[in-house]
């Protein structure tokens, strides 16, 4: 499996990992059994994407050998990383609903945390 990689995407467990950047290291379980049914990923296991097109890595669960994610043909490789923001951005307006102080106003609450997020993009 490739090193140094931005992203991990590990089919078995459907999730997704980014590793660098904001939230690196944060991986997100994604269900939506439609998305990771699809049948171009019938034979992947696992995913390394983003070090570079030379050592993006794809792991087969056969006897396929590993290719680069480009010569697997599987599409854009930003359907995993929107996936991704999605989750980032539940959890972070999760955050911030679930960050309370008894008493304190909206408005108070928004003047020490700043806006409930509305958007992330990792791109």
């Amino acid at each position: 499996m490739a090193t140094n990689s931005n992203w991990t995407v590990v089919f078995e467990d459907k999730l997704i990992i980014k590793q660098k950047g904001d939230a690196a290291g944060t991986g997100y379980v994604i269900n939506d059994n439609a998305f990771w049914s699809q049948s171009k990923f019938s034979n992947i296991w696992a995913i390394q994407h983003g070090a570079s097109v030379s050592t993006d890595e794809v792991e087969y669960r056969d006897t396929t050998p590993h290719s680069t994610y480009a010569s697997a043909n599987l599409g854009d490789f930003n359907e995993f990383i929107n996936k991704w923001d999605s989750a980032h951005l539940s959890k972070l307006q999760s955050n911030w609903d679930n960050n309370n102080v008894e008493g304190e106003t909206t408005e108070a609450k928004v003047a020490r945390l700043g806006a409930k997020p509305t958007s992330y993009s990792s791109l």
